[in-house]
C-alpha cells in the first residue's frame, strides 16, 4: 500500500442514506475501524410478515478484528435497533450517554445478552485506535443526543447525528454551537449532516411549544385525557406530566415500552414525577375522569400498542365519549394508514381526537433549512456528505451545501455500501462493499429473501391450491386427486371448478408417457396445466402445490 493510500480515510455507510432508518456508518483508517450507530428500520408494506430490517454487516464480519468500538449518537430504534444482532458477531465496546445505554441494556436483556457498554457524556473525548472522538451536545427528540467530531490522521469529520437547534430545550442544555464554530475555525475535512427536514424552510419549533399546546387542550378537557407519544421522547412525557400536575391530574403509564422506558427514566433522574401523581390502571375506575391522564404507546397505530387496543375494545381502558385523545407524533413514512385507522376508530367511540394535522401537539426533532445552514456556515467543511434522509433529501442537502460554498465536486450523495476515500488533497469513490437489507422474521435473521417474500405476496393475493395425488410407482393414479384450496376459492361454492380441475390433472397425467416415475416431471407438468386452466377460468394465479403420495 502506498503512503498516499495510507493517508486516506474510508467512509462507508451501511445504512441510513437514501432511506429513513437502519443508520450505520463505518469509518476506516489503516488497521482501525469505528462504527457510528447500529440501527434498524420498519419493514415496508411489501415485506409481508417481516418484523424488522437491519443492515447487512458482511463487510464488518470480514474485518471484525480491526473494529475498535461502536459509538451511538442517541437511543432511537433507527440508531440502536440492530445492536442485539450485530453484537452477537462483533464483540466490541459500545459507547453512549446515560439514557442511550439504559435503552440498549434493556434491549439486550430482552435478547438474553450482555455487552461491554461504556457510559460517556457530552464534552468528553474518547480514544480508540487512531481515532479521537469529541462528543458534542445537541438537541433532539430524546435526551442524551450527541454529535461527533471524529479526529483522524486524515483530518476531522463532523457528524451531526439527528439534531435540531432548540434555543429553549426542556432540559435547558442547548446544542453546543460554539464547539461547531471552534471546529470550523481549526478546519473540518468533512461534514456529515442530518437531511430529514431539508425540504422544510425556516426553523424547527421548540419542544416547549408542544407544552403550550398541551396547556390549551388540558384546559378544555372535561373527562379523561389520553396522550399517545413515542416512549423514548422523555422530554415530551415530562411536559405531559408537568401539565397534568398544573391541572391536578394523576398520571398512568400504559403500553409495555412506555412503562419500561418511563421506569428507567425515573430511576436515572431523566424524568421527574412526584410519586403521589402516579396511579395504576386498577385505580382509574375509582378516580374522577377529570383527574386522569393516561400516557400510552400507539402514536404510530401499531396493532398491539396501548392506544390501538383501547380504540378497539381490547384494553382494560376503553375509550368513552368524554375522553380527549392527543396523538403527539407524526406518522413515520409507511404508517400513515395505521394512524388514520386508529383516529377513525377513536372518532367512532365518540372521543375528541387531537392530532398533529389539527394542532401543534408535535414538533420534529430534526433541523429545518435555516438550522442546516447554521451548521454548514459554522463548520465550513471541505467535503460534504448528507445522511439520514431519502434520496431526494440527500440531493437537496447537497445543493444547499454547494450554495453555502462547498465545491460541487466535493459534495457526495452516497448509497449503502458506497466507499468514499478522502484526504486533505482529494476524495474519490471506490468499489462498493456488500450492503443492503437483512430481514428479521421471528428468530430467523436473513433467512427470508426475495423468493420467500414473492411466495408470501402470491399467497396474500391469490391464495394456494394444493393437489394431493396418490400414485403407483409406474406413474399412474390410484384414484382421483384431492384438492385443498385456501385463499383462492371457497371449495363448497366452487364444486364445478374443483371437479374440472381434477379432470385436468387426470388428463394431464394420462397424456404423459406411460411408466413415468419421475415425480418432479409429473409435478411440473401438472402445475403448468393447472396454472393455465385456473387462470383461464378465474384470471387468478394462486400458488399451486402438487404433492405425490406413493402407494
Amino acid at each position: 500500500m502506498s503512503s498516499k493510500k495510507k493517508n486516506r480515510l474510508r467512509i462507508v455507510p451501511l445504512g441510513g442514506v437514501g432511506e429513513i432508518g437502519k443508520n450505520m456508518t463505518v469509518f476506516e483508517y489503516g488497521d482501525d475501524i469505528m462504527i457510528l450507530d447500529c440501527g434498524s428500520m420498519f419493514p415496508s408494506e411489501s415485506m409481508l410478515g417481516i418484523d424488522l430490517v437491519i443492515p447487512d454487516i458482511s463487510y464488518l464480519l470480514l474485518n471484525k478484528d480491526r473494529i475498535r468500538a461502536i459509538v451511538i449518537t442517541h437511543g432511537h430504534e433507527d440508531h440502536i435497533g440492530a445492536l442485539p444482532y450485530v453484537l452477537k458477531d462483533v464483540n466490541v465496546p459500545v459507547y453512549g450517554t446515560r439514557l442511550t445505554l439504559a435503552l440498549i441494556e434493556n434491549k439486550l436483556e430482552e435478547h438474553g445478552m450482555k455487552a461491554d457498554l461504556r457510559r460517556v457524556n457530552a464534552g468528553e473525548t474518547i480514544k480508540f485506535g487512531c481515532f479521537k472522538v469529541e462528543l458534542i451536545k445537541t438537541t433532539h427528540s430524546i435526551a442524551g443526543a450527541l454529535a461527533l467530531a471524529i479526529h483522524t490522521p486524515a483530518g476531522v469529520v463532523v457528524h451531526t447525528g439527528d439534531f435540531k437547534i432548540d434555543f429553549t430545550p426542556i432540559d435547558t442544555e442547548m446544542v453546543n454551537l460554539p464547539k461547531f464554530a471552534e471546529l470550523g475555525e481549526k478546519g473540518v475535512l468533512c461534514l456529515m449532516s442530518d437531511s430529514t427536514n431539508v425540504e422544510r424552510p425556516g426553523y424547527t419549533m421548540s419542544e416547549r411549544s408542544v407544552g403550550e399546546a398541551f396547556e390549551r387542550f388540558f384546559k378544555k378537557a372535561t373527562g379523561r385525557i389520553i396522550v399517545a407519544t413515542f416512549a423514548s421522547n422523555i422530554h415530551r412525557i415530562q411536559q405531559v406530566v408537568d401539565t397534568a400536575l398544573r391541572f391536578g391530574r394523576k398520571v398512568c403509564f400504559q403500553g409495555r415500552s412506555m412503562i419500561n422506558v418511563a421506569s428507567m427514566a425515573l430511576e436515572l433522574g431523566d424524568l421527574n414525577v412526584d410519586e403521589s401523581m402516579l396511579i395504576e390502571i386498577e385505580e382509574i375506575p375509582y378516580t374522577l375522569p377529570e383527574q386522569v391522564v393516561v400516557i400510552t404507546t400507539g402514536s404510530q397505530g401499531e396493532p398491539m400498542s396501548g392506544l390501538v387496543r383501547m380504540a378497539t375494545s381490547g384494553h382494560r381502558i376503553e375509550i368513552e365519549p368524554e375522553d380527549m385523545v392527543i396523538i403527539s407524533a407524526t406518522p413515520i413514512p409507511g404508517n400513515e394508514k395505521l394512524v388514520s385507522n386508529v383516529v377513525n376508530q377513536l372518532y367512532r367511540k365518540g372521543a375528541t381526537v387531537i392530532y398533529e394535522s389539527l394542532a401543534d401537539v408535535h414538533v420534529s426533532g430534526h433541523a429545518c433549512l435555516e438550522e442546516l445552514k447554521i451548521i454548514l456556515s459554522l463548520t465550513k467543511p471541505k467535503y460534504f456528505i448528507p445522511v439520514h434522509g431519502e434520496y431526494r433529501h440527500l440531493c437537496r442537502h447537497c445543493e444547499l451545501a454547494v450554495s453555502m460554498g462547498v465545491a460541487r465536486e466535493n459534495a457526495f450523495v452516497l448509497d449503502p455500501g458506497d466507499v468514499l476515500e478522502i484526504s486533505e488533497d482529494e476524495a474519490q469513490r471506490c468499489a462498493s462493499v456488500a450492503a443492503g437489507a437483512v430481514m428479521v422474521d421471528g428468530l430467523g435473521i436473513g433467512d427470508v429473501g426475495n423468493i420467500v417474500l414473492r411466495d408470501r405476496r402470491i399467497l396474500s393475493q391469490d391464495g394456494i391450491f394444493v393437489v394431493v395425488m396418490a400414485m403407483h410407482k409406474d406413474g399412474t393414479l390410484s384414484g382421483l386427486p384431492d384438492i385443498i384450496s385456501r385463499g383462492f376459492v371457497y371449495v363448497r361454492e366452487s364444486e364445478d371448478l374443483i371437479e374440472d380441475a381434477k379432470s385436468v390433472i387426470c388428463d394431464t397425467i394420462y397424456d404423459m408417457e406411460t411408466a413415468q416415475s419421475d415425480w418432479n416431471a409429473i409435478k411440473n407438468t401438472v402445475r403448468a396445466a393447472l396454472r393455465d386452466y385456473l387462470y383461464n377460468r378465474t384470471k387468478r394465479n394462486p400458488m399451486i402445490l402438487p404433492i405425490i403420495v406413493e402407494v
